[in-house]
C-alpha cells in the first residue's frame, strides 16, 4: 500500500514538472515579402477586359495573383508581353519589360528592366523603368528614356505621355530635331499628336546630336 501510494506521488510530481517545463512552439508573424501567391499560371496568353471591354491582351511565362501583399496586386516575375487594343481589338501598342507589377487597387502598372513600347504609328520607346496609370491615363518614368518617332529622336531624364503616346514631354532633351522644332517650339506632328521639348530642356544644336550610350 505504501509503494502504491509513492508510486502515485511520484507520477504527479513528474507530471506537473513536466508541465512547468512544456514550451508554446510558434511560428514568427507572416511577413509582406512572405506572404504567399493566391494564383500562379504558367504560360499565360489572355485577354483582359476594361470597363466591360477586352482593351489588353497579357502573354508572360508566369502570373501571380496576389491579394495577401498590401497593396494586392498581380506579379510579373519573368517577363512581360501585353498588347493594347482598340474597339474593334485592333492591336494600338506592344509592351514588353523583364518584369512587371500591376496594382489592383489603384490600377497602376510599375515595370522595370528593358521596358520597351512600340505603337502601330512607328514610335519605339525604350527605358528601364515606367510607369503606367490607367486611372489617370498616362504614362511616365523617372528614368533615362530613349523616343524614336517618324520625325525625329529624342531622349532625356524624365519623360510622361498619355497612355496612346499621342502627346508627350520629355525634360532635358537632346537629340535629332526639324526645322519646325526651332521655328515653333514644338512638333505638329503627322495626326499624331504633339511631342513637346520642356521650356527648361538643354537647348539644342541644329545639327543632329549623338545618343548617349546606355
Amino acid at each position: 500500500m505504501r509503494l502504491l501510494t509513492f508510486f502515485i506521488l511520484y507520477s504527479s510530481l513528474f507530471i506537473i514538472a513536466s508541465c512547468d517545463n512544456a514550451r508554446e512552439h510558434t511560428a514568427e508573424a507572416i511577413r509582406d515579402e512572405d506572404s504567399v501567391a493566391m494564383m500562379t499560371s504558367y504560360g499565360v496568353n489572355t485577354l483582359i477586359s476594361d470597363s466591360g471591354i477586352m482593351r489588353y491582351r497579357i502573354i508572360a511565362e508566369q502570373w501571380e495573383v496576389n491579394d495577401n501583399r498590401n497593396p494586392p496586386r498581380w506579379i510579373f516575375p519573368r517577363g512581360l508581353f501585353l498588347q493594347q487594343l482598340d474597339e474593334k481589338f485592333h492591336v494600338e501598342t506592344y509592351i514588353q519589360a523583364d518584369t512587371a507589377n500591376y496594382f489592383t487597387t489603384n490600377k497602376l502598372w510599375h515595370l522595370w528592366g528593358n521596358v520597351r513600347i512600340k505603337t502601330v504609328d512607328g514610335m519605339i520607346f525604350t527605358s528601364e523603368e515606367l510607369y503606367w496609370d490607367q486611372n489617370r491615363h498616362e504614362l511616365y518614368s523617372n528614368l533615362y528614356s530613349h523616343l524614336i518617332t517618324p520625325e525625329r529622336e529624342l531622349e532625356g531624364a524624365f519623360f510622361r505621355s498619355d497612355e496612346h503616346m499621342r502627346h508627350y514631354n520629355i525634360s532635358n532633351t537632346k537629340g535629332a530635331f526639324t526645322r519646325e522644332d526651332f521655328e515653333n517650339g514644338n512638333d505638329n506632328g503627322n495626326g499624331n499628336g504633339n511631342g513637346n521639348v520642356n521650356s527648361n530642356d538643354t537647348t539644342p544644336k541644329r545639327q543632329a546630336a549623338t545618343p548617349r550610350p546606355r
